[in-house]
């Protein structure tokens, strides 16, 4: 095993070994069950949890132990798959499956899973605020760029674009990289500045990391793109072909699959040329290699 992968599976069993310390029962809890049980479904149902390798690649890159950052490197994950609970959803993307099992509304019904996405968008204010190792200047500054790349003007926002897009019939490369930097980008971006932050690192340092994690983002939704007129069901563990279903401009349908490989390549070139400023990024540049090359 390479170092690289011996890495990459230490960061993913400890963002999976600190996630299982949350959400949990109590007897405080008891008449929740349903929705604690509908929040971990979908929080344990695996995935490559990018977003917490992130933010704790970043935190070692920049010289502070990976243990400073599990608050947040748990945060990003929970918002990440409150998206996805709310993006399966019949009223958004109709998704029957995610991770190569039934999406949380056809385990759950729609309203315990709408509430269950609503539950992880929140827990990880309090994750935050709460998490010993973080001290209040860094929680203030974790919970600001947060809540701003998961709301309007990032993720929730992203999606909002998305959803008109269905409708419109002059989708151009512009509005498509707006709806890719909020809906994808900005979540990727704010993992690699979370992680920044629990190093203390500079403004400029922080800046670095928003950028390489903004182009790694669009880089991601690229490939995302190509899977899913490439890739199958069985690799994908999601159904695939769900952008002509649903009449979704992509750089695929605005390019082709050759330029939009290009494109993604060009991304991941950039992405890469802002990790220059990071020292003791090996990792971090194998890992947006990896993710370019990625068949799921």
């Amino acid at each position: 095993m390479s170092s690289f992968s011996e890495k990459m599976a230490e960061y993913v069993e400890y963002a999976e070994s600190e996630l299982k310390k949350y959400n949990n029962y109590a007897e405080e809890n008891k008449a929740q069950v349903k929705l604690i049980d509908a929040m971990n479904y979908s929080l344990e149902a695996g995935g490559k949890r990018i977003r917490p390798v992130l933010v704790f690649a970043f935190c070692e890159a920049l010289g502070a132990k990976k243990e400073i950052a599990s608050a947040p490197a748990c945060a990003i994950e929970m918002e990440h798959t409150f998206s996805l609970i709310h993006d399966d959803l019949p009223a958004m993307d109709n998704d029957d499956f995610r991770r190569g099992k039934p999406s949380c509304h056809k385990e759950f019904g729609e309203a315990i899973a709408i509430l269950a996405g609503d539950a992880l968008s929140v827990l990880p204010f309090e994750i935050i605020a709460d998490a010993p190792e973080l001290t209040p200047e860094q929680k203030v500054m974790i919970i600001s760029v947060l809540a701003n790349s998961v709301g309007r003007d990032g993720m929730i926002g992203g999606q909002v674009i998305d959803m008109e897009n269905e409708s419109r019939t002059d989708i151009d490369e512009e509005n498509l990289r707006n709806m890719y930097r909020c809906k994808t980008g900005q979540l990727l971006a704010v993992s690699c500045v979370m992680g920044a932050i629990c190093a203390d690192a500079s403004n400029e340092t922080m800046r670095a990391a928003a950028e390489y994690g903004f182009r790694l983002g669009f880089a991601f939704q690229v490939i995302d793109d190509i899977l899913d007129v490439t890739s199958t069901t069985e690799v994908l563990g999601k159904p695939v072909g769900s952008d002509e279903k649903q009449h979704k401009t992509t750089f695929v349908t605005l390019y082709g699959i050759e330029k939009a490989k290009e494109l993604a390549d060009e991304a991941t070139s950039q992405a890469i040329e802002w990790l220059g400023a990071i020292d003791n990024n090996e990792f971090l540049v194998e890992l947006t290699e990896v993710l370019l090359r990625r068949i799921k």
